[in-house]
């Protein structure tokens, strides 16, 4: 498949990746109200913890977070085929630095209000990004990484790119790419390893992952076949990696370790993805679109179902499902009422004009 042809493609299998993540991320945050270190990170939790759910949460969070700082440098690369510099940084500017900063003074003070009260503490808000410091990192590798893509593309032809995208087409090459994650891993050795927010670890691994989402993308057809052949190899090393970790090391295992199982787990989940996660429908179509403006939201009613739900004297699971399933409709039923209010749009990341 030539250039021309990879530029006017579209990868529906990414999209429905981006909002599984997102789907995931929300489920992740749910699960944290019912474990007793919740509260210590600034959540809402249940006197009754749920132990259980710590195993499938320890699997998911030294990848979920890299992952979505991937496939955010898969989508500069589509943004870039009918965007010049400036009208990339525009366009960024309004679907990610405006949702950031009117989410730090409209949205976050919401949920830390809430936490706040259900804890008796004073009602009072500093300054925070709270749940958008993703956002935050986003914009950041934007300006910084973009002058370098835009190099990249205008010169396609060059030898190094050449040798890049060949590279990376190889399985090999996915040893060249793991180096830069391994020497993050060691050099800044965080612990734990899956403290992503407003830390330097969270920002290098972030930038090392946006820039290699780009390149992966940037490598053409040749890449995801390669990493289709070689798909229950990466879901052999991650599961294995995983076990190892949580029979032998328990807790904090070396953080090159985990780069490893981490970088094992976005491949399995790209190749298997990339296999059968194929064309349009409506449902992605309107997923899509939601997600973004669910995850800006989502904590607001997480933290009012959590307020509501963990004083009844109810089974855990059952208030597990039901926080979820407070978090889940405030979520959409919110999408519904901004996406029909053309004022309210941009600042949820969507573009103007009302939905259909």
């Amino acid at each position: 498949m030539d250039s021309q042809s990879i530029k006017t493609i579209r990868r529906y299998d990414i999209d429905w990746l981006r909002v599984i993540a997102i789907g995931l991320l929300l489920i992740y945050h749910i699960s944290i109200g019912f474990q007793p270190w919740g509260r210590m990170i600034g959540f809402i939790t249940s006197k009754e913890p749920w132990a259980a759910l710590w195993v499938p949460m320890s699997l998911l969070n030294i990848w979920r977070i890299p992952f979505l700082f991937f496939v955010s440098g898969m989508g500069v690369y589509f943004a870039m085929q009918s965007r010049s510099w400036g009208g990339l940084l525009k366009e960024r500017a309004k679907r990610i630095l405006l949702p950031f900063v009117f989410g730090m003074f409209a949205i976050v003070p919401i949920h830390i209000l809430i936490w706040r009260q259900y804890y008796g503490m004073e009602l009072r808000y500093n300054w925070d990004p709270g749940h958008l410091w993703f956002l935050g990192n986003i914009f950041c590798y934007v300006l910084l990484l973009s002058p370098l893509f835009y190099l990249i593309k205008k010169n396609e032809e060059a030898k190094l790119v050449v040798w890049l995208k060949s590279t990376l087409r190889k399985p090999w090459g996915l040893l060249l790419a793991l180096i830069p994650f391994l020497l993050e891993a060691v050099l800044i050795n965080p612990v734990p390893f899956e403290l992503y927010a407003m830390t330097w670890h969270g920002f290098v691994l972030g930038l090392i992952a946006f820039f290699f989402g780009f390149c992966f993308v940037l490598s053409g057809e040749g890449f995801w076949k390669m990493i289709q052949k070689w798909r229950w190899l990466f879901l052999v090393l991650g599961s294995g990696l995983f076990v190892f970790r949580n029979y032998y090391f328990k807790s904090f295992p070396p953080s090159y370790l985990l780069a490893i199982e981490s970088f094992s787990w976005i491949l399995t989940v790209f190749a298997f993805g990339s296999l059968y996660l194929k064309g349009p429908s409506k449902s992605l179509s309107y997923l899509s679109q939601a997600a973004y403006p669910v995850y800006i939201l989502h904590m607001i009613f997480l933290y009012l179902g959590s307020l509501l739900i963990f004083p009844l004297e109810i089974p855990v699971y059952l208030q597990f499902l039901l926080v979820a399933l407070i978090t889940f409709a405030g979520c959409f039923g919110s999408y519904e009422l901004i996406r029909r209010i053309p004022l309210l749009r941009p600042f949820f990341g969507l573009k103007g004009g009302a939905g259909k």
